[in-house]
């Protein structure tokens, strides 16, 4: 009983620091587009962001595929869980190009060499867009949670 709990618990904790870093990342982006943020911010934040999507699907995975919940009957029949999954890959595709482009940053700026910060708009409204999607995910999961179906 206390493993699903502390499982459930770290889930949930991984969706907020998830939720934080990538609007915290999507400010940082907009500072920096502006001219009064530094690329060092931008990614702090999505080193926290990144560390709270390896911990969801480890936690998630648990959950829902080893034993420690419902089981996988339960959530592969769970409208809410189709949603969530959906959501999730919505935020992974989005999340490629960021991604990408954070990776070359942390390359040249190990290097000693200047970043392209042309797309840090773009990336500040991609970053607040996950954040929504984020919060949709916890609300599906508080739906699962609570056995709510449609039909």
């Amino acid at each position: 009983m206390l493993a699903h709990w502390f499982l459930a618990a770290v889930h949930l904790l991984a969706f907020a620091l998830g939720f934080w870093a990538v609007l915290t990342r999507g400010t940082a982006f907009r500072r920096l587009a502006a001219g009064v943020g530094e690329a060092r911010s931008v990614l702090i934040a999505d080193n926290l962001w990144g560390i709270s999507a390896v911990i969801l699907l480890i936690t998630g995975g648990m959950r829902a595929f080893g034993g420690y919940e419902k089981g996988t009957d339960y959530y592969l029949h769970q409208p809410l869980f189709h949603l969530k999954m959906t959501l999730f890959v919505l935020i992974l595709l989005l999340e490629t190009a960021p991604m990408v482009t954070l990776i070359k940053w942390r390359i040249a700026l190990g290097r000693g060499a200047a970043i392209d910060t042309g797309r840090a708009k773009l990336f500040a409204r991609i970053s607040h867009i996950e954040a929504l999607l984020v919060l949709l995910m916890v609300v599906a999961a508080t739906g699962m949670a609570r056995g709510v179906t449609f039909g």
